[in-house]
């Protein structure tokens, strides 16, 4: 990457310093609207190369740089989430979002061998929990930049006008339809501590294939969804059913013997990942309401399971 400084440019090299600053909000905001840190990274990509392609008087024209980026970011994403809608509906089996790996094990705090730039590291939060992104997903492109540059990013609705080519009042009301959509699929909170505790149980249990155990942590109208990729299939359907899914569990059990299971915060909530001969095969996100697990995301499609590989 080119900058335009000169020798003892000092106002460039702090513009400069000022521009590569934002690379952390940029990731993080167009990771929450596409679900996917690969494409979040083309888009930071791309906004900076439209930026160095401007002259070094149209740079210093840009009263705030910060907000510029924003923008561009912004609108790439609206259009790549237009074009990602046609392409997920011709998706073989759910699409679910990239999940997202925390650095430490949750259980023991102890690397888990994944190298995360500081600057590329997405906030892990509610905003970014497995349940949530899936409900953005259900939105339309505009419901979902407006509602999370407004409610997660705290942009204007006059900003967020300017993003997604509507009025302030338009904004607004594409942010309230996509609160209720948010307000619709909320359940009671169940506390972290014991989220953990479930998971873990279930992993014993799946380990154990004990299918009664399985049985009393599932949900009875409980949903499994899994993606698929490659050379891996998918789950054309999701299972339904807290007996199905766990009859389903104990038949992975049983035709993947060597298969390792390991406790992992999956896009900031306690989770799991299967490991075959020490590769990730899967991550598995979880829904948990009260006592019971409601839903379980599998993400098997090797090109979502990248920042996951420990080398």
């Amino acid at each position: 990457m080119t900058t335009h400084s000169g020798p003892g440019d000092d106002r460039s090299d702090a513009g400069l310093s000022a521009i590569i600053s934002e690379r952390r909000q940029l990731i993080n905001l167009a990771y929450r609207l596409l679900g996917s840190l690969a494409e979040a990274e083309d888009v930071v990509q791309e906004t900076y190369l439209r930026w160095y392609a401007m002259s070094p008087q149209e740079q210093d024209a840009i009263a705030s740089p910060g907000a510029w980026l924003t923008k561009v970011a912004g609108r790439i994403c609206l259009n790549l989430l237009s074009s990602a809608r046609a392409r997920r509906e011709t998706y073989v089996g759910e699409w679910i979002p990239e999940p997202l790996p925390d650095p430490t094990e949750w259980i023991s705090g102890r690397p888990d061998g994944i190298s995360v730039d500081p600057a590329d590291r997405v906030t892990l939060d509610e905003s970014v929990s497995m349940a949530f992104l899936v409900v953005l997903e259900a939105m339309t492109p505009a419901e979902r930049v407006a509602f999370v540059l407004h409610d997660v990013f705290r942009y204007s609705f006059a900003e967020v006008a300017e993003i997604v080519g509507r009025t302030p009042a338009a904004c607004r009301q594409l942010a309230s339809s996509a609160r209720r959509r948010i307000r619709d699929s909320q359940t009671a909170a169940t506390p972290a501590s014991r989220q953990a505790g479930i998971v873990r149980d279930f992993k014993q249990a799946w380990e154990a294939r004990d299918i009664n155990a399985l049985l009393g942590l599932l949900d009875p109208g409980a949903t499994g969804i899994a993606d698929g990729g490659g050379l891996v299939s998918a789950l054309l359907r999701p299972i339904e059913g807290g007996e199905r899914i766990a009859r389903h569990f104990v038949g992975l059990a049983a035709l993947a013997p060597g298969l390792t299971l390991l406790e992992r915060t999956v896009n900031g909530q306690p989770g799991l990942i299967a490991q075959q001969d020490g590769v990730t095969v899967s991550v598995f996100a979880f829904q948990v309401e009260g006592d019971r697990i409601k839903r379980i995301w599998a993400v098997r499609n090797p090109d979502k399971l990248h920042p996951w590989t420990t080398g």
